[in-house]
This record gives structure tokens, sequence and C-alpha cells, in this order.
């Protein structure tokens, strides 16, 4: 490979981006932090004697994904959680539904960051796994959490359908 004036790095981020930069860096670190973090939990249930259950209900499988998918969201589209995007991101406009377009900024660690906390897909892998270790360390609460974000994923669902019947109806 090709070394250039940034080091073998900066000239793989170069080829891989195909001339559009790619924050490669960035990425490896959100990653180190995030694989930290599985570690740490890993290591701390081990010593305390917690072990995952034996099998998953599916109604946890169930609970877990609808509260991931309206955790992730709140966190990386809601109008009144950009203060924790926006050293990252750069407002472009609303999107309806109390959601906002936001454009990422900077380069390396914080455009990877921008991307992490701006994205719900990329984000749900972390929220997901806050979650299982929950279930791991205080299942009672941790249901209770997912069941209050899985009431307002519903609750959101139908305020949808209300203002489509409304819309419908008028």
């Amino acid at each position: 490979m090709a070394q250039m004036d940034g080091g073998p790095v900066q000239s793989l981020e170069q080829e891989y981006g195909g001339g559009e930069p790619r924050p490669l860096k960035g990425y490896l670190f959100t990653m180190s932090i995030y694989s930290s973090i599985v570690g740490a939990l890993t290591a701390i249930a081990w010593r305390t004697g917690r072990r995952p259950p034996e099998r998953i209900a599916p109604f946890d499988v169930a609970l877990i994904g609808i509260a991931t998918h309206k955790v992730s969201r709140l966190v990386t589209k809601e109008s009144v959680t950009s203060v924790l995007r926006a050293p990252f991101t750069r407002y472009e406009r609303p999107t309806g539904g109390s959601e906002v377009n936001e454009q990422v900024r900077g380069e390396g660690v914080r455009h990877a960051v921008g991307e992490l906390i701006s994205c719900p897909f990329c984000l749900a892998v972390w929220v997901a796994t806050g979650f299982t270790a929950g279930l791991v360390f205080v299942p009672r609460l941790t249901r209770l959490a997912a069941v209050a974000a899985t009431a307002v994923a519903a609750s959101d669902f139908l305020q949808f359908v209300y203002d489509r019947a409304k819309q419908s109806a008028g």
C-alpha cells in the first residue's frame, strides 16, 4: 500500500473513499469504544456472577426491538435532542413529526461520531447493546424502561394514524 504524507491510514482513507473523505480513523475509534464497553460489561458480569439468561423470551425480543427503535430515533432525529448532536452536525430542515434532518460536519472522530449520533440505524446497535446488558444486570428496570419507550413508539404510530384519519375525513 502506498504511503503518502499523512501515513498509511490516510492513504487507505483516500483509496477507500475514491476521492470522498472517509473517516476510517474515526470509525476505528468509535468501534474501539464500543468494543471496550462490551468487554467491560462482559468482565463485570463474569466477576459478579451474572450470566445471560438461558433463553430470551420472544416478548423481550419484541419489547427491546421496539424500544431500541424509539430510543434510537429519539437520540438521532428528535428536535429536542438536537443539542446533543449540535457539536457534530448542522441543522438542515424539519422533516415532520418533530424530527429534523442534519448534515454531519467535521473530520475524523468528530465526523464519525456525527454519523453515529445522527443515524438511527447506526445508533441502534449501541442502544440494543445497552438494553441487552440491562437484561443481564437489572432486568426489571430494563423492562420498565423498554415498556416506556415502546409505549411512546405506539403513541407516535397512533398520532400518525389519527392525523391520516383526520385528513381522509376532512
